[in-house]
């Protein structure tokens, strides 16, 4: 999204302080090639995702005569293009094809993700220079003599192209890569928050079709970023985001997933009352409204085909160009997921209770005074930033806590009340800071202060460590953090009155052990557990007599855990207090982002 994508509508509130609490309303697929419909199909099977986009209620206004999100031929191929790319091809493998003609796909190419980033480079241009090769020869005018390889490209063209066409095609070679597998976890994740989203459109007269776009943006993943520093479900970048949330280094609202919904109706209502249509809309939340406003004045046109096709500008490249398309491309397939994927379980929705802070709070108090994990906690408020969780900031006064739904538990209200007076903080931690001087580097002023580059990264929201100007003001990280940071929770957490543990999303067996301070063995003793992975929400646990809660020296070896739907490499590294990197080193991973449910992964000792 870029900065543009905004309206010029500022939050007006105190600092730490949301605007608003959105309520709650009441696993990652193995990658593969996905095959499309074969070709004998019925014709009228084949036309029914087109059927769906030109008669859904979700894409037609109440008694418009045209829908919401036109598909005109001129489009249709490049729509068959992305919906390619979404369901055939996974992240493994790509198209090499013409950037301006989709209908021109050269080639599948295999580029495995586990290649480093200059060999996925180095095969990527050999691809690209075999096809420029090719192409050179018949611009050359070569017909006859033929290689199965040329005549397979050539066939791709008119029958009467001209050399020079041929020629012109030499410099719009391209690589994109697929999304299938993507695609696919999208579909799963995104029962966690799609009737929240279609309810957030309906209140605001938005078209439900929109619960389309975090496909387009983030596969449904809140803990998306990218390279231009865009984060979240919805891909706000920081500039953006400040127009309608809070984004700063303690509280980060784009990540998220509900208070980042109502921020993109917001610039999508915006986008809409500024541009008249939702092509235009939606190409402008890539774009930004004042870029595609330029666009309308200069071809004296708001028709999408014409500005897509020629709208000529220095930003206006390939992703503008193919937003709107890829919208599209995704909404048609969302409406249909079992055409391309086959039957596809949703994650069930999120439903967290809230518990608005009335004071600044350490996260490792309001997580033992709800009974609920470090980690479940983090996973549930996705907004609270490194430094909240580090032990280096209070979670804020006003902050509208997602706590993982408990029945056993009493209200939010009740619970918070019983927060002891010395855990209720008047005020946030103050900031340390640091005017950078000539000559400064990242790593220097990390080492100066006792702190991690990564750290100042992360507390600064700076994009690269290598980006520092002089005079920028760097905040530091607080000397020695709060006490009982969330990081040392485990080890100090309280144990319940009557010595039973209710398990909570996220909850693993070796966490809890940790946490009181007990041995694994020892937990599936007390509960006849056979398996230690086989824990299910809800579950109440026994917690072994006071007497037998010290961990045994044997208990250091290395455990295992079963893969399920939704995990992520960062998630089980994050849940048993190990690193990414320690995780894929004690498993030979040659991809971590190939987990399949069901695989075995050895946690590594601490």
């Amino acid at each position: 999204m870029s900065p543009e994508g905004g309206a010029s509508l500022h939050s007006l509130r105190s600092p730490d302080c949301p605007r608003r609490i959105p309520g709650p309303v009441p696993a990652a697929a193995p990658s593969g090639w996905m095959q499309p419909l074969p070709m004998n199909q019925a014709p009228m099977l084949r036309l029914l995702p087109l059927l769906i986009v030109l008669t859904s209620p979700l894409v037609t206004g109440p008694g418009a005569a045209e829908p919401l999100f036109p598909k005109p031929p001129e489009l249709s191929y490049r729509v068959d293009f992305w919906r390619r790319v979404y369901t055939e091809v996974d992240q493994d493998h790509g198209f090499i094809h013409d950037s301006k003609d989709l209908r021109l796909v050269y080639e599948t190419a295999s580029v495995p993700q586990k290649l480093s980033r200059h060999g996925s480079r180095n095969r990527i241009k050999a691809r690209r220079n075999h096809i420029d090769g090719i192409l050179a020869r018949l611009a050359a005018g070569k017909r006859t003599g033929l290689t199965a390889e040329e005549a397979r490209v050539l066939a791709l063209f008119p029958p009467n192209v001209t050399n020079r066409a041929l020629r012109e095609a030499r410099s719009r070679i391209r690589f994109q890569r697929g999304q299938a597998d993507k695609f696919r976890a999208g579909l799963i994740r995104q029962g966690r928050w799609e009737d929240y989203m279609r309810q957030v459109f309906r209140d605001r007269r938005l078209p439900e079709a929109l619960v389309a776009l975090p496909h387009v943006e983030s596969s449904f993943n809140p803990k998306a970023r990218s390279h231009v520093g865009a984060s979240g479900l919805w891909q706000f970048t920081r500039s953006t985001g400040r127009l309608y949330m809070r984004v700063d280094h303690i509280v980060d609202e784009r990540n998220d997933p509900f208070l980042a919904t109502i921020a993109a109706a917001r610039l999508l209502r915006a986008n809409h009352d500024r541009l008249g249509t939702w092509p235009l809309a939606l190409t402008a939340y890539n774009h930004g409204v004042g870029g595609m406003s330029r666009a309308v004045r200069k071809l004296g046109t708001d028709d999408i085909v014409t500005v897509l096709d020629r709208y000529k500008s220095r930003t206006f490249g390939f992703a503008s160009r193919n937003f709107y398309c890829e919208f599209v491309a995704a909404h048609e397939i969302q409406q249909d997921p079992a055409r391309y994927f086959g039957a596809l379980p949703k994650d069930d929705p999120e439903q967290p209770e809230i518990a608005v802070l009335q004071h600044y709070v350490k996260v490792a108090d309001l997580s033992r005074l709800f009974g609920v994990s470090p980690e479940a906690l983090r996973d549930a408020n996705l907004a609270l930033q490194s430094p909240v969780w580090s032990g280096q900031k209070f979670v804020p006064k006003g902050y509208a806590l997602r706590v993982p739904r408990d029945p056993m538990r009493p209200s939010p209200e009740i619970v918070l009340a019983s927060l002891p007076a010395d855990q209720r903080h008047p005020r946030q931690v103050p900031d340390r800071t640091y005017r950078v001087r000539r000559g400064d580097t990242l790593s220097r002023i990390a080492r100066n202060h006792g702190t991690r580059e990564s750290t100042l990264v992360a507390l600064n929201g700076l994009r690269s460590r290598h980006r520092i100007r002089v005079g920028q003001v760097l905040k530091l990280p607080v000397r020695g953090g709060i006490a009982h940071a969330a990081t040392s929770a485990p080890s100090s957490a309280v144990r319940p009155a009557d010595g039973r543990y209710r398990v909570q999303r996220g909850d693993t067996l070796s966490g809890i052990a940790r946490r009181f301070r007990i041995s694994e063995q020892a937990l599936l003793q007390e509960n006849g557990l056979r398996n230690r992975n086989h824990l299910q929400v809800g579950q109440v646990l026994e917690l072994p007599a006071v007497g037998t809660t010290v961990m045994a020296s044997n208990d250091a070896a290395p455990t295992t855990y079963t893969i399920r739907r939704g995990d992520t490499l960062d998630a089980i590294a994050r849940r048993h207090g190990v690193s990414r990197r320690e995780l894929t080193k004690a498993n030979s991973l040659s991809n971590a982002n190939k987990l399949q449910v069901g695989q075995r992964l050895v946690i590594p000792a601490r």
